[in-house]
């Protein structure tokens, strides 16, 4: 054993391809029971471990040494065995946190901060929240003396909200733990949350105009602080901007929208084929659930059923990652359909002349007219949704570099 994550159930973890990437070391995940996690500890056979539930506070009390930032925690969970031997226990995840609101722009000093939730995240966001000079933090939980109501009642000037429960964690996507809307002096929301990338609380904040963010970035800054004890050099953080722009790129998902028939379908097979990602066609799932096609939908149960059945596709497809996604032309006729899009998600717009779509067998554009009127009334809600506009007249190859190009500029931002 040299590095790696330690903890009592692991599955899936981000944590070897940031490290595969910040350092030249070799780094696995150990999943241990806590005698074993106590027996290694004391033998100290490894050069520095992730130490991940349930074992944090355990580590905390096996060190040696111990820095400001753990014990101001009360746990650890970045461990480095040191020349002479000694155990050295650190808490990367206030660096981490901190990191996370500098990228966003979201100041904590002088102000307000709730923090949702009392548990392990919590009392790191509340450290943190102290350590940047905030005015007052407010911890909110259902069973605490500041429950959700007292918060809309006594503490509707915070400036800023942070989210430290499981509240909108995959699989229970599209939950948000707290109302913006009772919240009127915010300044800024961050969701400890990076799966999905986008939680229901951060996209309620980007309705609002407040600057926000999830989480992932918070994983970043705290695999780059914990490297950088392994190793004992300072990592550079354009480097953990490339990791943050790399990371977002392979797992988030590339959803085309676009009038029916602007090659939506076609250009995200070939898309899929060129990213090697699974390609999902909404279309096609819809007649596949319905155990029908889209045209018998219409005309048996109406436009109203079909618009349903698109919503609830859209809804478990969107709560996925790493796909190319082809929608439906109207997919983004319902707000809750972009959101479920946009959670895990870059928007492009595909674009085609109005004179080169189909119209033969397409239920709501029969012809020219049809889709004139249809593109007045879509056009701007394509726009809304859409992180950026391919311009799909031309050549198909142009188009694949154009989109693809596209998509790694906006994951990275």
């Amino acid at each position: 054993m040299e590095y790696g994550l330690i903890g009592a159930k692991l599955g899936h973890s981000y944590s070897p391809a940031l490290h595969a990437r910040l350092g030249d070391y070799d780094y696995r995940l150990y999943e241990r029971t806590e005698a074993e996690f106590v027996e290694l500890m004391a033998r100290r056979d490894f050069k520095g471990l992730n130490v991940t539930i349930p074992y944090k506070k355990v580590a905390f009390a096996h060190c040696d040494v111990l820095s400001d930032t753990a014990r101001a925690v009360g746990c650890v969970n970045t461990l480095v065995v040191r020349p002479d031997g000694a155990l050295y226990g650190h808490n990367t995840d206030i660096g981490g946190f901190l990191a996370l609101a500098r990228r966003a722009g979201i100041d904590l000093a002088g102000r307000k901060v709730v923090v949702l939730g009392s548990g392990g995240a919590s009392l790191t966001v509340q450290a943190a929240a102290r350590q940047s000079g905030a005015s007052a933090v407010v911890v909110v939980s259902r069973g605490g003396p500041v429950d959700y109501e007292a918060l809309y009642r006594d503490h509707a000037d915070a400036g800023i909200l942070v989210n430290a429960t499981p509240v909108g964690m995959y699989p229970d996507n599209g939950r948000a733990p707290a109302d913006l809307g009772r919240l009127p002096a915010l300044r800024g929301v961050l969701d400890v949350v990076y799966n999905p990338d986008k939680t229901a609380l951060v996209l309620d904040a980007e309705a609002r105009g407040i600057p926000a963010a999830g989480g992932l970035y918070m994983l970043v800054g705290q695999a780059r602080e914990a490297a950088e004890l392994f190793t004992g050099h300072p990592i550079d953080e354009a480097v953990a901007e490339d990791l943050y722009a790399r990371l977002r790129g392979e797992v988030l998902n590339l959803v085309l929208v676009g009038m029916p028939g602007c090659g939506k379908t076609t250009l995200g097979r070939r898309l899929a084929e060129r990213m090697r990602r699974p390609f999902v066609d909404c279309d096609a799932e819809i007649e596949r659930r319905a155990g029908r096609g889209i045209p018998e939908i219409f005309a048996a149960d109406g436009e109203a059923a079909f618009r349903a059945l698109e919503a609830q596709v859209l809804a478990d497809v969107g709560r996925e990652k790493g796909q190319v996604i082809a929608t439906g032309g109207g997919a983004v006729l319902r707000p809750e359909n972009v959101r479920a899009l946009r959670q895990n998600g870059v928007v492009a717009l595909l674009e085609r002349r109005l004179d080169a779509l189909p119209t033969e067998g397409r239920p709501l554009s029969k012809s020219p007219e049809a889709l004139a009127a249809m593109w007045a009334v879509r056009a701007p809600k394509y726009r809304a949704a859409a992180d950026f506009t391919i311009d799909n007249n031309g050549s198909p190859e142009e188009a694949l570099a154009r989109t693809e190009e596209a998509f790694h500029e906006a994951a990275g931002r």
